[in-house]
């Protein structure tokens, strides 16, 4: 079939819930990929940060075919191998105390929005009164309700109120916003250290570690959301570790498993230990053997190739080479971003139609809130293929000259 038969066929089966870009991909080998006509394009979207290792990793490919092989699913009333192995390397990596497995990102939230409530409820009994969250303007963490709740954009969350109530949002960056919003009901407060699908915004260190003490001040549990900017994207195992600012309970996914859908929450010493207890929650398929020798792999090869080094030198030639488009094409205002996180931000021409034509030109990228254009590359990205990345976006922001 070619691929306007399976486009075709998608869209009479699957509910539409995507405007999808017209390709059909195939197949991938190291950062490119190829659609169902044969045509091969460079990847800088990686799957929205998930395929930090590329496609066609051997060691990764051998580890899952090698668990198929051996179990992929008991539930989680029996203990496997690989879950103990993948929450070691997790935990190690984040200096945290212990790890739930979720089957997404989505689900990770809901998870550490729970064990936030559950403290509060534990150190101040259920007629304490502390279950509000404060979450930030922009911010985005998952289209489930608890999560959608806790997600700063009014339009997403708009068409499905009445959400979990008690969540207020202060302004990114704007401490005293938050001050403004902090009082005796508040559980904890809820933020990306790099805000992904809010436009590639980063912290400012000394927003988050004024937002620490206000947690430690009066006891909030600080929830760090490194779905997308962690897992070596920012030069760093988690983003929040650049700033050296500690959450209570930070939450992983996307990249954690390379393609196999897994998420992660995971809690310092306090919160193991004055929230969640068996009972409270739970998941059929999260943490399964399968998954989790995804996430054993994952990290198996961040450690042997040395990644999170990778990207902290290579994200410099990235960052230069960015720089030179923005100095070129007028209607690109600025670049902002950490590592392989970066965002193109348009004034005066839509973003999206840089997009579409870069797909033209065989380059995948995506877009951002606040009309940015997002490149989140494969982790294992070389210079010459910036190089070649930047030739390619280069014709379709020309493309872009003529439409604007």
């Amino acid at each position: 079939m070619k691929s306007q038969e399976w486009i075709n066929k998608t869209e009479d089966y699957v509910l539409h819930t995507y405007n999808r870009f017209p390709v059909v991909f195939e197949r991938g080998s190291g950062c490119r990929l190829y659609d169902a006509d044969g045509k091969e394009y460079l990847d800088f979207s990686a799957g929205i940060a998930v395929n930090a290792l590329g496609y066609g990793n051997e060691k990764y490919t051998a580890a899952l075919k090698d668990q198929i092989d051996q179990l992929t699913h008991i539930s989680n009333l029996f203990y496997n191998e690989p879950l103990a192995e993948a929450a070691e390397k997790l935990v190690k990596a984040s200096g945290l105390s212990k790890a739930f497995f979720t089957n997404s990102g989505t689900e990770a939230i809901e998870g550490a929005i729970k064990a936030a409530r559950k403290y509060a409820w534990t150190k101040n009994g259920s007629s304490g009164g502390r279950s509000d969250l404060i979450a930030m303007e922009h911010s985005f963490h998952g289209r489930s309700l608890g999560a959608l709740s806790v997600t700063g954009t009014k339009s997403y969350r708009d068409p499905f109120e009445p959400l979990v109530p008690g969540v207020k949002f202060a302004k990114f960056n704007d401490i005293d916003s938050v001050k403004e919003l902090v009082d005796e009901k508040t559980c904890a407060i809820i933020l990306e250290a790099v805000q992904g699908e809010g436009g590639i915004i980063p912290a400012e260190e000394a927003f988050l570690r004024e937002v620490r003490r206000i947690c430690d001040e009066n006891d909030i549990v600080l929830i760090m959301d490194e779905i997308q900017c962690g897992m070596g994207r920012t030069g760093f195992w988690f983003a929040w570790q650049k700033y050296g600012v500690k959450p209570d309970i930070m939450t992983a996914a996307k990249a954690l498993g390379g393609g196999v859908p897994v998420g992660a929450f995971v809690l310092n010493e306090k919160l193991a230990q004055s929230s969640l207890v068996p009972g409270d929650h739970g998941t059929t398929y999260g943490g399964n053997p399968f998954v989790c020798a995804a996430v054993k792999a994952v990290f198996d090869v961040f450690e042997e190739e040395d990644l999170v080094g990778h990207v902290k030198e290579t994200a410099l030639y990235l960052e230069q080479k960015l720089d030179e488009l923005v100095s070129e094409y007028v209607f690109l205002s600025g670049r902002r971003g950490i590592g392989f996180m970066q965002g193109l931000v348009f004034d005066g021409v839509k973003a999206s139609d840089a997009a579409s034509a870069a797909l033209k030109e065989g380059l995948v990228v995506i877009t951002a809130g606040g009309n940015v254009l997002r490149l989140v590359p494969p982790l294992v990205i070389r210079k010459d293929e910036i190089d070649e990345m930047c030739a390619k976006l280069s014709k379709a922001l020309e493309t872009c000259c003529k439409i604007g």
